[in-house]
């Protein structure tokens, strides 16, 4: 199934001039816990996703309150700069709209 069938949503933003945060959140806590468990997007992912050196992925968390994973990762180049062509890095979700994630056995789930 894919990232987007699960999330209600998806998005990039700066996070300061040298850094990139993606948000993924969930449409509910039952959908929220089951990527939780199976640790469907973690650091490795989204450096593999990014094309970036894991290193380069400065937090990778699931945030309970919010039903939400939160990344930080440093920009390739900082915001402004010349040929930075997403001053407020708000497009760089991309990467993550046709990600294929499996919540377990069967993927099943309900959208309760």
């Amino acid at each position: 199934m894919k990232l987007v069938e699960l999330a209600s949503v998806i998005r990039t933003k700066n996070a300061g001039p040298f850094e990139l945060t993606i948000d993924v959140i969930f449409k509910d806590r039952e959908t929220y816990q089951l990527a939780k468990n199976n640790n469907i997007l973690n650091a490795a992912l989204i450096a593999e996703l990014y094309n970036v050196p894991e290193s380069d992925i400065l937090t990778a968390i699931y945030f309970d309150p919010a039903c939400a994973f939160k990344a930080t990762m440093k920009r390739k180049m900082p915001c402004g700069d010349l040929g930075e062509n997403d001053i407020y890095g708000a497009q760089q979700h991309a990467p993550l709209l046709d990600l294929e994630v499996k919540l377990g056995d069967g993927d099943e789930h309900s959208d309760s």
